[in-house]
């Protein structure tokens, strides 16, 4: 071989490994960050219209992206939502109609948490090059397979059922008293010291461990659910406030502030242009006695957490990514929960269709205010694949209907609710008037919607 055919061979190769080189840079794979509230009123940031709350850095992530103003969460209550974030299914579809029970009582009712077979956010992205770590509340099942380890991430550090006393890391409120909190597999001890404090020393130590390759970290707070527990600065900061909005109010800007402190280390780090920030309230505010029966609020909304009503399922939702997104921008169209996961797999160049999700990528709307929701029907259901006892919900255009309607009114005794519910929201946005009397047409029609649904998952899923 000639000299001059040896220098061309290794010229030849050394452009090729550059090409390659320059590919794949120019495909490098941006960060994801997904902040989940828990029992968040759907107006409970200054961003959406509160005037009694400090929320800068929730502002901030709405000033730098874009905010939702219709954004429902795919169920009023704690595990079927998340689940619904983590698949980009409705709960039904995803497998799970209900809360996850306590390890205690999961035997004698037969839900076991989110199946295995289901693929998750994490198992997604994972299997695409990310490390993967889920900080703060699982509430999604307690045996090993349906824990976070076994459900596609990495590393875990938090609490496994549905809430904890932020000091001792105690769950109080059911079964036995139970210290809950754990690193992966291994229970670990920081009395004292607040939940929400640990979890950002966790994410800024995974950011430290991952850097130069993509991650993924879902956010789950425990916060502002019950029990309300702001620090002593906010406390002291709303101290003029009446209960039970003082206390809330408290827990919720301390949870604000530990955002501003993950927020502010990605501008230190260089990370801020490269990440995906995904911010969301699981559903609406709690009206149970563990929450001082309020605290929250719906603004014009009717409803609160384990409602169908606006207020138990229109959340507060923002999405900031500087390199893709708009900055300070505002859209009306209607977005449901299960488009993240669509969503996140379209920004990170990632081919989802196997997977047959419900959620529709929300950058057509992003890119564009004038453009239609993706959904055409969106649908709920809540408590199981019985229609005649789960509580569902069907809403095309305007026109939402609500079966088996329920509704918490905190102290106040419970009124008998109707078996349907019809209202168009464009005109009542309070839901105050049931037209379901008036509007056989619209009912027949939105009936016949819920029906067929509710027939397809079913025998999709055997039930």
């Amino acid at each position: 071989m000639g000299n001059r055919y040896k220098t061309l061979l290794i010229f030849t190769s050394f452009f090729t490994a550059l090409m390659g080189w320059s590919q794949v840079s120019s495909q490098i794979k941006p960060n994801v960050i997904v902040i989940l509230t828990d029992d968040q009123g759907s107006v409970d940031l200054n961003a959406y219209g509160a005037t009694d709350l400090y929320t800068p850095n929730m502002d901030r992530l709405a000033k730098e992206g874009v905010r939702f103003t219709q954004f429902y969460a795919g169920a009023p209550v704690c595990s079927p939502s998340r689940a619904v974030l983590l698949t980009g299914k409705t709960n039904l579809r995803a497998g799970l109609p209900n809360n996850v029970p306590i390890p205690e009582r999961a035997e004698e009712t037969g839900q076991y948490g989110l199946p295995t077979a289901e693929v998750t956010m994490a198992e997604m992205l994972k299997e695409n090059g990310y490390s993967t770590a889920l900080i703060g509340k699982w509430h999604l099942g307690h045996r090993p397979q349906n824990l976070p380890n076994g459900q596609g991430f990495d590393y875990f550090f938090g609490h496994q059922r549905g809430c904890i006393d932020n000091y001792s890391h105690f769950f109080f409120w059911d079964g036995p008293n139970k210290h809950d909190l754990y690193r992966n597999g291994e229970e670990v001890y920081y009395p004292g010291e607040h939940f929400s404090e640990l979890m950002v020393d966790e994410i800024k130590g995974f950011v430290d461990k991952e850097e130069g390759n993509p991650f993924f970290i879902y956010w789950a707070f425990n916060a502002p659910h019950y029990p309300y527990q702001g620090t002593p600065k906010w406390l002291e900061h709303y101290e003029d406030l009446p209960t039970p909005r003082k206390e809330y109010a408290s827990f919720l800007s301390n949870t604000d502030e530990q955002i501003g402190k993950v927020l502010d280390y990605l501008d230190e780090k260089g990370l801020t242009d490269d990440t995906i920030v995904i911010f969301q309230s699981d559903h609406g505010h709690s009206r149970e006695a563990r929450a001082f029966y309020g605290g929250g609020n719906a603004g014009p909304y009717r409803g609160s957490k384990f409602s169908m009503f606006e207020g138990g399922i229109r959340v507060p939702a923002i999405i900031r990514y500087p390199k893709e997104i708009p900055a300070n921008q505002v859209r009306d169209q209607l977005a449901m929960e299960t488009d993240w996961f669509s969503t996140v797999a379209d920004l990170a160049n990632i081919d989802i269709t196997d997977l047959k999700v419900d959620g529709k990528s929300l950058m057509p709307i992003i890119k564009s205010a004038k453009k239609k929701s993706e959904h055409d029907a969106v649908y709920w259901q809540l408590g199981g694949y019985d229609d005649k006892t789960a509580q569902w919900v069907v809403r095309k255009g305007p026109w939402k209907l609500i079966g088996n309607v329920n509704e918490p009114l905190g102290e106040e005794k419970q009124k008998e609710m109707p078996g349907l519910f019809l209202v168009n929201l464009d005109e009542d946005i309070g839901e105050q008037n049931n037209l379901a009397d008036t509007n056989p047409k619209i009912l027949k029609e939105l009936l016949q919607l819920h029906k067929t649904w509710l027939t397809s998952v079913r025998k999709e899923m055997n039930k």
